[in-house]
């Protein structure tokens, strides 16, 4: 683990440069709270997306980075900010006049619209945590709701009223002047309406820890700050958390970076130390729109996990997380197709490239053997060509191509087909459209056939790739994507395909024989 160590502190991975830094926060001396706490938040207004699963990921990458290099013990805590009011209905949940009647309520007071859990906020936590226990995470899951309720936040809360000036000359800095006149870092739980109230304080005590205001209906009130009866605005929140906990290391969208000294500020005025952030960029959907939990755009994880297995979602999320993304369908199959690229390479790799491949932050020191012989992209072409409707079908050609390999064998690529051809069914049938070649295409599309039907070798994907190349090379095409790119177009009805010879080695020379005359024809395109 020694040598192991030294090369960790040298690696370029980005959950080692992270960890590294973490590292330097205790130069002196160990945590006194006896270990290094990571924390994720989720706010639980709408259904989890795959950003609030992406954080958790990247945050036990960088955890378990940190353990490579350190000895101090580690927690990761998922905290759902559950006692927010409910500010706007989703767009994508069931009845939803029905919660209409529960706007500026605690989440946990609002009624599920589902009707499986005692209250919105329940059923979103519960379907954070299945997504989060589907990828095998280790994490300690915390409701606001049982953080204020329980005595947990007593301490710091009652520190917030006592340093409440200090706290709101912070905040008040921040904001707008109309908005400084009736501001107030607690917001007191109606005890008649049970609603969230974003109502000035009349008076803090700061010694009795209570805040007077008036109710809803006019009534003067007075609430101690504990108990659960006032909960904190989101951004002293943020910060009295950090100090409550102890945190050592969180991530945040892009959008938090501005407000990252704010909490800092109230994190050390509560007495805490503020944590290491690591700000990372957010997700798009295909209009180049960030993803949101109440609009309901973009991938869930539920979706993702229709069409690939759990380790492809969570290789596309280790990649470059300082950098925008798209998160649509078509980045599933490169996605499948680039993780198992790296855990075939990991297995030959010395040990500082074994720690900058994604499939030792995926998976730790156990990395499996991939056991895909055939890419998904291929399974896609041959899910395509042979109109699959069910795995079966693509393991006819497989098993042709490479006898050896097995369902019980080779699990991933077993589990692959099914998904291609899923992926298939939805996304790429539906979008197939063929075209006829023009007369430079066609000659060189005989000629291709011409050489085929004079093929006597093996189906070698090599020797294939040359002889495709050739032909497209003596027809003159300039550049010879285009000659690639017509096949597609043609053979396949797409713009983008595999390496051809590895299809026709695959898909067979008599059958891509057979494909190469019906589309000379025209059948391929009267069949779309």
């Amino acid at each position: 683990m020694a040598d192991l160590r030294d090369v960790a502190m040298d690696s370029k991975a980005w959950p080692f440069q992270e960890a590294r830094a973490l590292l330097k926060r205790y130069e002196t001396a160990p945590p006194e709270k006896g270990h290094v706490l990571f924390e994720t938040g989720y706010g639980p207004s709408g259904l989890p997306h795959i950003g609030t699963f992406g954080e958790v990921l990247r945050t036990t990458m960088v955890r378990r980075a940190f353990e490579v290099i350190s000895d101090i013990p580690t927690r990761l805590v998922s905290f759902s900010d559950d006692l927010d009011g409910l500010r706007k209905v989703p767009d994508n949940v069931p009845n939803p006049e029905a919660m209409a009647e529960s706007l500026q309520k605690p989440l946990t007071s609002v009624p599920d619209p589902f009707g499986t859990h005692a209250s919105f906020g329940d059923h979103n936590n519960a379907m954070l945590q299945r997504f989060l226990d589907t990828f095998g995470f280790e994490y300690e899951f915390v409701s606001a709701r049982d953080f204020y309720r329980s005595g947990r936040f007593d301490e710091t809360l009652l520190l917030a009223a006592e340093r409440y000036d200090a706290l709101m000359d912070v905040m008040l800095k921040s904001l707008r002047d109309e908005r400084q006149q009736t501001y107030s870092i607690f917001l007191p739980i109606s005890p008649t309406t049970g609603r969230v109230l974003y109502v000035p304080m009349k008076n803090v005590d700061g010694a009795k820890g209570e805040i007077t205001f008036d109710d809803e209906d006019g009534t003067e009130t007075t609430l101690p700050v504990t108990g659960g009866n006032v909960k904190l605005q989101w951004k002293p929140d943020f910060g009295a958390r950090w100090a409550a906990l102890g945190v050592d290391w969180e991530p945040y969208g892009k959008e938090h970076a501005p407000n990252t000294p704010i909490y800092s500020s109230i994190c050390s005025i509560l007495g805490g130390k503020p944590p290491q952030v690591f700000t990372y960029e957010l997700f798009l959907d295909e209009i180049g729109q960030k993803i949101s939990k109440s609009k309901g755009n973009g991938l869930t994880i539920d979706e993702w996990l229709t069409y690939a297995a759990t380790d492809s979602l969570s290789y596309y999320m280790y990649q470059k997380p300082k950098t925008a993304k798209r998160l649509t369908w078509d980045v599933i199959p490169k996605a499948v197709d680039e993780y198992h690229q790296q855990l075939r390479a990991y297995a030959d790799q010395e040990p500082a490239q074994r720690l900058a491949n994604p499939a030792f932050h995926i998976h730790g020191h156990n990395v499996p053997a991939s056991t895909m012989v055939v890419s998904f992209a291929m399974l896609l072409n041959l899910a395509s060509v042979a109109g699959a409707e069910d795995k079966e079908t693509l393991w006819g050609f497989i098993r042709r191509y490479a006898p050896e390999a097995s369902a019980e064998g080779n699990p991933d690529l077993d589990a692959a087909a099914g998904f291609a051809v899923r992926y298939y069914q939805d996304f790429v049938k539906p979008a197939k459209t063929y075209r006829m070649p023009d007369d430079t295409e066609r000659a060189a599309m005989e000629d291709l056939l011409a050489r085929l039907e004079g093929w006597e070798g093996a189906a070698d994907p090599e020797a294939l790739q040359s002889m495709v190349f050739a032909v497209g090379k003596e027809a003159g095409f300039e550049p010879l994507r285009a000659w690639f790119k017509a096949l597609y177009e043609v053979l396949l009805g797409a713009s983008e395909g595999p390496r051809f010879g590895g299809f026709i080695a695959l898909y067979g020379v008599e059958e891509t024989k057979a494909l190469i005359v019906r589309a000379l024809k025209g059948e391929l395109g009267q069949e779309a």
